[in-house]
């Protein structure tokens, strides 16, 4: 049968034909499983298999909870963040998907999980998104911020301006990942700095991955002495102690 003959029967057939045509021009193999999967860069079965945190967490730090109530130690021991969104669990496979588009420069993953963070936060209310920044010099080892890539969707998503300078490193120390959990608050303390004026402004603050929070922490306290009245955290994955 014809292309034109198909059409006839069967209006949007041309369009059709045309979409088919692109996704197979498109297709591309899953980058966990190695199975097609058309234009997304995950098959729907891997997608699902990602680590959901369970919905009852505490809304300030996203650690789970009994009843979505906040925790103890947010209670005893607020941090300077208002509260945290995160897609998933830092656990197979999510960690090994964040790991290659941190380490490994797999940055088609940033615009597929930058969609995932835009949705997750459609009803927060922010004047600003800032990302997580890296001092210059983990920047010029690393050739990127993953934070910066993951904020760039979910700005052009979520008709937000994305602000690159208005917060930045200025000491370098010991990877985060590399230090006891407990020592983590006092190895960032005094890492950024903030060079405007954030009065009354809502900011949402985007990052990879949060372990122990210290380092969002240490940059939510920042921006909030300069004026900003709530911030939130968006990551990708929460992991679980």
């Amino acid at each position: 049968m014809g292309i034109l003959t198909q059409n006839r029967r069967h209006p949007g057939g041309l369009a059709d034909l045309a979409r088919r045509a692109v996704e197979g021009l498109l297709a591309q193999d899953c980058l966990l499983c190695g199975q097609t999967s058309g234009s997304e860069i995950l098959c729907h079965a891997c997608r699902d298999d990602l680590p959901r945190l369970p919905p009852e967490c505490c809304p300030r730090c996203a650690l789970p909870t009994p009843a979505g109530e906040t925790c103890g130690r947010c209670l005893s021991r607020p941090p300077d963040y208002d509260r945290t969104l995160a897609l998933f669990n830092y656990g197979f496979p999510a960690d090994k998907l964040i790991q290659a588009f941190k380490y490994a420069h797999r940055l088609a993953l940033a615009p597929y999980f930058g969609r995932l963070l835009a949705e997750h936060a459609r009803n927060v209310r922010a004047d600003l998104i800032v990302p997580l920044p890296l001092h210059p010099r983990r920047l010029r080892e690393r050739g990127f911020n993953q934070a910066l890539e993951l904020a760039r969707p979910v700005a052009e998503a979520l008709h937000r301006p994305l602000d690159t300078k208005i917060c930045r490193r200025v000491r370098h120390t010991p990877t985060q990942a590399a230090l006891p959990w407990r020592e983590r608050e006092r190895n960032i303390r005094g890492a950024f700095h903030c060079t405007g004026d954030l009065s009354g402004k809502q900011i949402l603050l985007i990052d990879d991955v949060m372990t122990t929070g210290a380092s969002l922490n240490e940059c939510a306290r920042t921006l909030k002495l300069h004026g900003a009245t709530d911030v939130t955290l968006l990551v990708v994955a929460r992991a679980l102690p």
